[in-house]
């Protein structure tokens, strides 16, 4: 997945105080400008990425029938190309006023300086789930608001968890185990559960078990993966694997189809398999919540929305943020682009309350985490990946593996 003036009380009370939220406290956001009174005006220029570049110009038109002196104009802009091209622009001191800015690179931009502070009596920190707005927060300034949000639950066959014995799935780490095994025994899967093993953006599943089991991965501004609760995460999840539980190669798009036909009884991922699931074929399948170990804590996603400091209409922009952030607003988008909101009073609305599914991801967004963000997580973050793969794969000790991680993250530093 991602403030305001007292002046704009009509306009920032209206766009979350709908939600039902009250004034949200704390300093994060106490060098941030005010945004002026009144309608927005001129042209607002916007960096979007992925599907949300490609419908965010049409859907704007929402904003400008509200704002008729204002104009919206969206850039597209590719994922595997955004990270160099907002790095540029910052470089260059030629952003536009908005850009999409992933949860995970928000630290490194904020760092930079380019980013405008979030006004806070514009936003209230507590409409937002409170993971999805940490994400924003760096060295205790916020900066942009959580746009979309998404989290991992953990995929199941509900006609092949009744023969296994899980009719409900599981609810413990003891139950994910056994009823992997059971799918297996009982159900007749070739495999019990599919996680990655591994590769690129494996820490994304590794990470939940790790919160569960209440690990940290940094403390007061230092990293800490070498710990006893982080150890027994990942040895927990390489037990998957070592008893032939998880396929440890699984061929890219055979998950889906394989789930469908019952030779995968489970796997953890997000809300988009749910369509991908359904066009497949697949009818009988529901979402459990992460497993408990000490907590059920999954990893929350999505993408932020931020202002540039050198941004030529910063007050428009900041109200384009605010009616992005209005609650029947977000429940729109999400129609539009099945985007979940990061607005928690948004997930009222039928259109996702109705979805028994959605609903199962919408409670474990409010105690949902991500990783810190820190200006060097994605290197960090590329170490912990690779010592995955040989614990899951090639049979590392975990504990090994994490004194690794641990040496490397402490060598690259947190950027702060």
């Amino acid at each position: 997945m991602r403030q305001r003036f007292v002046a704009v009380a009509a306009v920032a009370a209206l766009v979350i105080g709908a939600a039902g939220c009250g004034r949200g406290s704390g300093s994060e956001s106490s060098t941030a400008k005010a945004v002026g009174s009144g309608k927005a005006s001129g042209e607002i220029t916007v960096w979007a990425m992925g599907t949300e570049g490609e419908k965010l110009a049409a859907f704007a038109k929402g904003f400008t029938a509200e704002n008729p002196d204002a104009k919206v104009t969206v850039t597209a802009v590719p994922w595997d190309a955004a990270h160099q091209k907002i790095a540029s622009a910052i470089a260059a001191k030629q952003t536009p006023d908005v850009s999409m800015i992933g949860t995970t690179l928000q630290g490194e931009f904020a760092k930079t300086g380019a980013l405008d502070p979030t006004p806070p009596d514009l936003f209230q920190k507590s409409a937002f789930f409170p993971g999805a707005w940490d994400t924003t927060v760096v060295d205790g300034t916020s900066y942009g608001v959580p746009w979309y949000v998404e989290t991992r639950g953990i995929y199941y066959r509900t006609d092949l968890a009744v023969k296994a014995g899980f009719p409900s799935g599981p609810k413990t780490w003891a139950d994910l185990t056994a009823m992997a095994k059971a799918l297996q025994t009982k159900a007749g899967a070739q495999w019990g559960l599919n996680i990655q093993p591994g590769k690129t953006g494996s820490w994304q599943s590794l990470l939940p078990f790790a919160w569960s089991n209440g690990a940290e991965i940094a403390k007061d501004g230092k990293w800490t993966f070498d710990t006893p609760e982080m150890t027994e995460a990942l040895a927990y999840y390489q037990s998957f694997f070592t008893q032939k539980l998880a396929p440890p190669d699984l061929a890219q798009g055979a998950l889906e189809p394989d789930f469908v036909k019952g030779r995968i009884g489970s796997f953890m991922s997000g809300p988009w398999e749910v369509g991908i699931v359904s066009d497949q074929g697949g009818k009988d399948f529901a979402v459990a919540p992460m497993p408990t170990g000490k907590s059920s804590t999954s990893f929350i996603g999505g993408s932020n929305i931020a202002v540039f400091k050198d941004a030529r209409n910063r007050d428009a922009a900041w109200k384009f943020l605010a009616w992005l952030s209005k609650p029947d607003v977000q429940v729109k988008w999400y129609r539009t682009v099945s985007d979940l909101p990061a607005v928690q009073s948004a997930w009222t609305d039928p259109a996702l309350s109705g979805d028994k599914i959605l609903q199962v991801f919408g409670e474990q967004l409010k105690s949902a985490k991500a990783p810190p963000p820190y200006p060097t997580w994605e290197q960090v973050s590329a170490a912990l990946d690779t010592e995955v793969e040989k614990v899951c794969i090639g049979g590392e000790d975990p504990a090994a593996a994490l004194k690794k991680v641990q040496q490397q993250a402490d060598a690259i530093g947190t950027g702060l």
